[in-house]
C-alpha cells in the first residue's frame, strides 16, 4: 500500500489531571504544518498523542490511512524529534546518528554511507568523532535531526527542535527540513514558540490555547486575523 502520510484526528479527547485537550482535524500528505500557542496550551501533548507516547481517553487517530489509535509508538509511521536532543554522552556523534538506523549498530556499507550523508547535510561531518559533551547545544540538537533523516517514515513531528539555535542556524535547519519534506513528500508538523518559524516554513498553521485549536488555516490568513484576542495577545 502506498504510504500516504495523512494525519487524521477524530473527536480525540485527552485528560491529564486538570488539563483537557480536544482535537478534530485532518492534514494531507506532504503538508508542512506549524503549531503555535502559549506555553501549556497542549502543543507538545498533541504531537505525543499522534506519536503514541500519550493515549487519549476517546476518539480516533488515523495515520498513513490506517487506524493507529491503539498502536504502539514503534508501529506508527512517525518520526518524532523532541526538544531534548536525546544524545548518548559516551558515544560519538556518528554513532549517535547511526542509532537512527539500527539500535544494535549493525550497519552495512550503504547504511554507513547514509549516516555520513546525514551528518554532512546537517553540518556535522567534521564533528563526527566528537562526543556530545564536546560540541554545542545546537550541534547536539542537529544530531537528532540527522538521526531523523535516516528514518523512512512519511510523518515527521518536530517538538521545538531548534529552540537551542540562534536565528540564523534555526533558519538553516528549517531550510533543511523543508528540503527533506519536498524531496520525500513527507508530512511535517512543527511545534514552535517562534511565530516567524511558521511564517517562513509552514503552508498551514494551527493556533492552540488551553488544549483547543482556535484557528487552523493557511499561515498567511492566520497571521492576518484580527478577530482572535488570544492570537493577538500571543503574537503581541
Amino acid at each position: 500500500m502506498e504510504r500516504q502520510g495523512m494525519i487524521g484526528l477524530e473527536k480525540l479527547f485527552f485528560r491529564y489531571d486538570d488539563f483537557t485537550a480536544e482535537f478534530d482535524f485532518e492534514i494531507a500528505r506532504g503538508e508542512f504544518v506549524a503549531v503555535i500557542g502559549p506555553s501549556g496550551s497542549g502543543k507538545s501533548t498533541l504531537l505525543s498523542l499522534i506519536a503514541g507516547f500519550d493515549r487519549a481517553q476517546s476518539g480516533k487517530i488515523r495515520l498513513d490511512g490506517q487506524d493507529m489509535t491503539l498502536a504502539s509508538p514503534s508501529d506508527r509511521p512517525v518520526t518524532m524529534v523532541f526538544q531534548d536532543h536525546n544524545t548518548f554522552a559516551h558515544l560519538d556523534l556518528w554513532t549517535n546518528v547511526a542509532l537512527g538506523l539500527s539500535p544494535a549498530l549493525r550497519l552495512d556499507a550503504a547504511e554507513k554511507k547514509a549516516v555520513d550523508e546525514a551528518l554532512a547535510r546537517t553540518g556535522l561531518q567534521a564533528l563526527a568523532r566528537r562526543k556530545p559533551g564536546e560540541v554545542s547545544g545546537g550541534e547536539r540538537q542537529r544530531v537528532a535531526i540527522a538521526r531523523a533523516l535516516l528514518r523512512d517514515e512519511p510523518i515527521l513531528l518536530l517538538d521545538e527542535p531548534f529552540a537551542a539555535l540562534g536565528p540564523a542556524l534555526r533558519r538553516e535547519m528549517l531550510d533543511l527540513v523543508k528540503a527533506l519534506q519536498e524531496e520525500k513528500n513527507y508530512t511535517v508538523m512543527l511545534v514552535s514558540h517562534h511565530p516567524e518559524d511558521a511564517r517562513y516554513a509552514a503552508t498551514r498553521t494551527a493556533f492552540m490555547s488551553n488544549g483547543r485549536i482556535l484557528a487552523f488555516e493557511t499561515t498567511q490568513d492566520l497571521f492576518a486575523r484580527r478577530d482572535l484576542p488570544e492570537l493577538s495577545d500571543y503574537i503581541g
